[in-house]
């Protein structure tokens, strides 16, 4: 199932379990994990006194109470020195252990805050990024809705150095910003119509002309005689058939695609399937179509990819890097503020 990165205040978040960034006590603090245990009620209080506190780096599960949840999973965060002690492999084994203790308790459901990036200090952008790798490594082999919470926008922020790049092909490429331009020097750069006619024209469109079926040809021929010579491969039987050419799985590629089972299944099963735009960019990304190839795709589904499109833009600018990685893709789409791939 998919992974998706949502601006939202995560006790509002339905799903069956969140996960909550306690301190070493898990009898409640600030940021984060006062707002779970306000919105929780006194129940979770009392059962984390229970618990007897949690390591750095361990999970520890509750029950949800007056939450929208089923659990409320508390692990500890490192505190951020410069990252000389440890700290990336502690964040990384806070989302390994409430992931594995989501899996225990049979969770299809599951929403992280942003770990650590707080009051503890860790880099907003390297606690992203920690983020992104544990979970997209766990759904590789494991089927379930993650979610990324994160509060406050700035920490996925289009102005951080490494989207610097795909913020400058943006303005390169973006058409609202060179319209002007081009309008202006429209006049300069279009060729002159030569509208004399010599006479190998005129005997070459006398030729085609000639080719050419009559009207009344055309119209003898019946509707289900020209949809049957004319109809092309539909996008699902281009995709099944390019999973086949590349030697893949489906689950591999629906995975790699981030789309959920029953999203592919409906795919599978239906010839005629009209997707939506992120979902054919989804699978020429997991595909690692080239730009020529996904457009041919995008055009089966009926859509082309536009210069006058940020989300168009940016999903270009992956592929012609050759950067396939659909989660990479996702954080910078979030970054400025666009739909995200997949389901």
């Amino acid at each position: 199932m998919p992974f998706q990165i949502i601006r939202n205040d995560i006790t509002k978040v339905t799903c069956d379990a969140i996960v909550n960034a306690a301190n070493k006590s898990l009898l409640g603090g600030g940021g984060v994990d006062g707002a779970i245990h306000r919105a929780a009620g006194p129940e979770l209080l009392a059962e984390c006194r229970t618990l007897g506190g949690c390591a750095t780096g361990s999970a520890k599960i509750t029950k949800g109470y007056r939450l929208p949840c089923k659990y409320v999973i508390h692990t500890v965060g490192p505190i951020w020195w410069g990252g000389f002690f440890g700290e990336k492999e502690k964040l990384e084994s806070c989302y390994r252990n409430s992931l594995q203790l989501a899996m225990e308790h049979r969770c299809e459901s599951i929403a992280f805050p942003l770990i650590s990036a707080g009051v503890y200090r860790y880099p907003a952008d390297q606690a992203v990024k920690v983020a992104i790798e544990q979970i997209s490594t766990f759904l590789e082999d494991h089927e379930m809705m993650v979610y990324l919470v994160v509060f406050d926008r700035k920490a996925v922020s289009a102005g951080q150095k490494r989207f610097r790049e795909i913020g400058e092909y943006i303005d390169d490429t973006y058409v609202e910003t060179s319209m002007r331009y081009d309008i202006r020097n429209r006049k300069q750069s279009l060729p002159k119509v030569n509208t004399a006619c010599n006479e190998a024209d005129t005997c070459f469109y006398q030729e085609k002309m000639e080719k050419a079926p009559s009207p009344q040809a055309v119209r003898e021929k019946s509707l289900d005689e020209i949809l049957e010579t004319m109809i092309d491969e539909s996008f699902s039987e281009m995709l099944l058939r390019l999973i086949d050419e590349k030697g893949m799985k489906d689950s591999e590629c629906y995975k790699k695609a981030n789309i959920d089972r029953k999203l592919f299944s409906k795919i599978r099963s239906n010839p005629l399937y009209k997707p939506s735009k992120p979902t054919v960019l989804a699978f020429a990304v997991a595909l690692e179509l080239s730009l020529d190839e996904t457009r041919d795709m995008l055009m089966k589904a009926g859509f082309a990819l536009s210069h006058s499109s940020k989300f168009d833009i940016i999903v270009e600018y992956f592929i012609k890097k050759g950067n396939y990685n659909i989660f990479d893709i996702n954080e910078a789409l979030f970054a400025f503020d666009q739909s995200l791939l997949g389901s």
